[in-house]
C-alpha cells in the first residue's frame, strides 16, 4: 500500500477517535472520508508548525478584512485555529503587487496557518480540514537539497587549454565542451565531437539582451562574483534605499538582487551547508562574456552590458530548504520582479508524487498556483507569458521528479561528453529535452567531462547533474526571446515551448550496447531509446526556428544528396524542381562547400568544415519550368534554409584534424 493511502486511512482513524470541542462536532465516517479527499499531499518532509489552506471565496474575504490574524469571523475556522494554538493565519501570496491578475487566478484564497512546532502537524491538519469552508489542505513539503558537489578548477589547467578559434576572450571558454565539443580526449575518454548545444553559431546571431530577466530558483547566487555581477539585476529602490526598510513597498525588505525565502532576508551563499549550487547554475545561464576572465554564459552577452539579467530566488540556504509555501512565494516573486524565464534545478524525490493529478490534487497545489501565475504573467513584450524549465532529477529513475514532470513545464535530462545519457539522469516519463549535464570520466573520476561554471567568491569549478543541464536550456530560451525581440517576432508560450523541445539533434542512433559509468557499473543504452526527451537541444536550431528557417543537417567530409522537396511544405511533394541558386561566398567559406551539383529536385555537395550557414535556394512552384514569353509554366520562388554541418568523428588532440569515426551529427 502506498504512503498516501496509509496516511489517508490513518487520518480517517484519527477522526474516529478524536475528541470533539465545544464548537467542532465529532465527524461521521462520511465526513471523515470527505475530509481525507481535501488533502493535497502527505506530511513526509514537511515544515513543522505550518499547514497551507485553500479556502472558499467568502472565507478569503473574511480573512482579508480581519483585524486579528487568527480571527477570521468564520466561527468554525476560528474555533479550530484557537484549538491548535495557531499564532498566525497569513496569505501565501503577496496581494500588494499585481493583485488583479492574482485574484483572477484565485491566488488570494491560499493561506498559511502557523502554530507551535510542538503541535502534532497531522492532528492540526486534520482539524483544519474538517472545516467546511476549507476546500483543500496541503503540508508544506520541503524541496530536496541538492547533493551535487563541485571541484574547483586548477589554474594550471587553464594554461594548458587551447584558446584559438573561440568567439570571446573568456580564458576558460575552451574548457566548456558543453558549448562546443571538439572531441578532445582530455575531456573524456569516450568523447564525441559535437555532443554539445552548438552554441558558437548561435552567438553569431545573438548572445542575449539586458531587457530579459531570468529568475534562478535555487541556492543563493553570489551576486558579487566577478563573472556574474555585471549580469545581476539590481532593485534600484532597495539598492539606493535605507537598510532594513521596504523601500519599494513590495513586501520584501532589502531584496536588492533577489530574496532568501528560507531565512527571510538578503540572498546568501556562505552559510554552513551551502554548496555553491545556485552560483554554478547562474554562471551557465549568464556569466558575463568577453570580459577577459573566467567562463562564458549561454546568454551572457558580448561584454558590452548586453547579457540577460538574473535575480536570485533563494529556496535553499545553509543546507536547509524552503517548504511549499515559501517556494510558491519565490516563484511569485520572480514573476513580480519581471522574469520571463524560471530556472529550476530543484525538486522533490523522483516518484514522490506519482502523476499530474496528484500534483493538482484538490483545487490545485500551492506550487501549481504559483507556476500558473508565472506562465500567465507577461513580462516581456515578445513573449506571451513566462517559461518554466526544470532539471529532471538525478535519481536515475525512469520518471522525472516533480514538479519537473508536470506536463506544462519543461524537464531537462542530462548527457555526458560522449553524447550518451549520464548514469544519474532521470529519463522517460515526464522528460522533455536533453542537454549536457556532464559526467566524471569512467573509473578515473577525472572532472573535465563535467560542466564548468562559476562558484562563490570569484571561484570556478566543475560539477555534474541534471541541475547543470537545466541552465543550458534556460540560457537558450533567453537567446530565443532575445532573437525574437531583435526581429520583432512575438512568440506565444506554447510556440516557445515547442521551439525549445523540437530544435534538437537525435540521440537514438547512439543508444545501443552498454556504457560503463564512473563506479564501474554499466548502463543498457537501449533502455534510454526515445526516453531522453525529444533529443539534444541545439541553440542554433532554436534561433532558426524562431526565424522560421528550416535546418538541413549535413555530415562533414561526405558527398551528400539533399532532397530539397522534403524541406518544402509538408515534405511530401517529390515533383519540386530545383533551380540553380547562388550559394554565397560567406557560406562556401564557412562550411568549405565543394562539388556543388544541381539534379532536378536535388542538390549534391560536400561540406569540408563544420559550421552553420544561411543559404537561399530557388525552385519552381507550379510546374517543371519557369513560365514567361512563349512558355506557360510555374513561378520561380525561393526559400531560406540553414545548412548545419557537423563532424561525425573525433579529433586528433594535437592537430584538431578528424581521425577515428564515432562522433556526432
Amino acid at each position: 500500500m502506498n504512503k498516501t493511502k496509509v496516511f489517508l486511512l490513518a487520518l480517517a482513524g484519527l477522526f474516529a477517535v478524536s475528541c470533539a470541542t465545544n464548537t467542532v462536532d465529532e465527524p461521521t465516517v462520511a465526513q471523515s472520508n470527505a475530509v481525507a479527499k481535501k488533502f493535497v499531499n502527505t506530511p513526509e518532509s514537511a515544515v513543522k508548525g505550518e499547514v497551507i489552506l485553500y479556502v472558499d471565496e467568502a472565507t478569503a474575504a473574511q480573512l482579508e478584512g480581519a483585524e486579528v490574524a487568527t480571527r477570521s469571523g468564520v466561527s468554525s475556522l476560528d474555533a479550530v485555529v484557537s484549538e491548535i494554538g495557531a499564532t498566525a493565519v497569513t496569505p501565501v501570496f503577496n496581494m500588494m503587487v499585481n493583485a488583479e491578475l492574482k485574484r483572477e487566478l484565485n491566488m488570494h484564497r491560499w493561506y498559511t496557518v502557523s502554530f507551535p512546532e510542538s503541535v502534532d502537524i497531522e492532528i492540526a491538519a486534520k482539524r483544519l480540514a474538517s472545516v467546511k469552508e476549507v476546500e483543500c489542505v496541503q503540508f508544506s513539503t520541503k524541496v530536496a537539497v541538492p547533493k551535487t558537489t563541485a571541484t574547483e578548477v586548477d589554474p594550471s589547467e587553464i594554461a594548458q587549454t587551447r584558446s584559438d578559434d573561440v568567439p570571446f576572450d573568456d580564458p576558460m571558454l575552451p574548457l566548456q565542451w558543453h558549448y562546443r565539443n571538439l572531441g578532445l580526449q582530455s575531456t573524456h575518454p569516450k568523447v564525441k565531437a559535437g555532443a554539445d548545444i552548438n552554441l558558437f553559431p548561435a552567438w553569431e546571431h545573438t548572445s542575449g539582451r539586458s531587457d530579459i530577466i531570468v529568475a534562478v530558483v535555487d541556492e543563493g547566487v553570489c551576486y558579487t562574483h566577478e563573472d556574474l555581477a555585471g549580469n545581476m539585476l539590481a532593485n534600484e529602490a532597495e539598492l539606493n534605499g535605507a537598510e532594513g526598510v521596504d523601500d519599494d513597498n513590495n513586501g520584501y525588505v532589502d531584496d536588492i538582487y533577489g530574496y532568501n525565502f528560507v531565512h527571510n532576508g538578503r540572498v546568501s551563499w556562505s552559510r554552513s551547508g551551502d554548496s555553491g549550487h545556485g552560483t554554478h547554475v547562474a554562471g551557465t545561464v549568464a556569466a558575463v562574456n568577453n570580459n577577459g576572465i573566467g567562463v562564458a554564459g549561454v546568454a551572457g552577452g558580448t561584454g558590452n552590458g548586453d547579457g540577460v539579467k538574473m535575480i536570485s530566488c533563494q529556496i535553499i540556504s545553509g543546507g536547509d530548504a524552503a517548504g511549499a509555501s515559501a517556494t510558491a512565494k519565490a516563484v511569485e516573486y520572480a514573476a513580480d520582479r519581471g522574469a520571463c524565464i524560471l530556472q529550476n534545478s530543484w525538486g522533490f524525490g523522483a516518484g514522490q508524487i506519482a502523476n499530474d493529478s496528484q500534483f493538482e490534487s484538490g483545487q490545485t497545489s500551492v506550487e501549481r498556483a504559483a507556476f500558473e501565475y508565472f506562465m500567465t504573467k507577461k513580462n516581456n513584450p515578445n513573449l506571451e507569458g513566462g517559461i518554466v524549465i526544470f532539471a529532471a532529477g538525478n535519481d536515475g529513475k525512469a520518471v522525472a521528479g516533480y514538479p519537473a514532470a508536470y506536463n506544462e513545464l519543461i524537464a531537462v535530462t542530462a548527457i555526458a561528453p560522449d553524447g550518451l545519457p549520464t548514469y544519474y539522469t532521470c529519463y522517460d516519463r515526464g522528460c522533455n529535452v536533453a542537454a549536457p549535464g556532464g559526467e566524471y570520466a569512467p573509473t578515473t573520476w577525472a572532472e573535465p567531462g563535467c560542466v564548468l561554471s562559476t562558484l562563490p567568491n570569484d571561484k570556478y569549478g566543475f560539477s555534474q547533474g541534471t541541475s547543470m543541464a537545466c541552465p543550458h536550456v534556460s540560457g537558450i530560451a533567453a537567446l530565443a526571446i532575445s532573437y525574437a525581440l531583435d526581429n520583432n517576432i512575438v512568440l506565444t508560450l506554447p510556440e516557445l515551448k515547442d521551439i525549445v523541445v523540437s530544435s534538437v539533434n537525435n540521440l537514438n542512433p547512439y543508444l545501443t550496447g552498454f556504457k560503463t559509468n564512473v563506479s564501474g557499473g554499466t548502463l543498457n543504452l537501449a533502455s534510454y531509446n526515445n526516453k531522453m526527451g525529444t533529443g539534444l537541444i541545439d541553440a542554433y536550431k532554436v534561433l532558426m526556428a524562431v526565424r522560421g528557417t528550416k535546418c538541413i543537417p549535413i555530415p562533414v567530409g561526405e558527398e551528400v544528396i539533399i532532397n530539397i522537396a522534403s524541406y518544402i511544405g509538408d515534405g511530401t511533394n517529390d515533383k519540386i524542381k530545383m533551380l540553380e541558386s547562388e550559394i554565397s561566398e560567406e557560406a562556401i567559406d564557412a562550411l568549405g562547400i565543394e562539388d556543388v551539383k544541381w539534379m532536378g529536385g536535388k542538390l549534391m555537395l560536400t561540406c569540408t568544415k563544420p559550421g552553420c550557414a544561411l543559404v537561399t535556394l530557388k525552385y519552381v512552384a507550379g510546374g517543371t519550368n519557369v513560365g514567361g514569353g512563349q512558355i506557360t509554366g510555374g513561378m520561380a520562388t525561393e526559400q531560406e534554409f540553414a545548412f548545419v554541418a557537423r563532424y561525425g568523428v573525433t579529433y586528433d588532440e594535437g592537430t584538431l584534424e578528424p581521425n577515428n569515426p564515432g562522433g556526432w551529427l
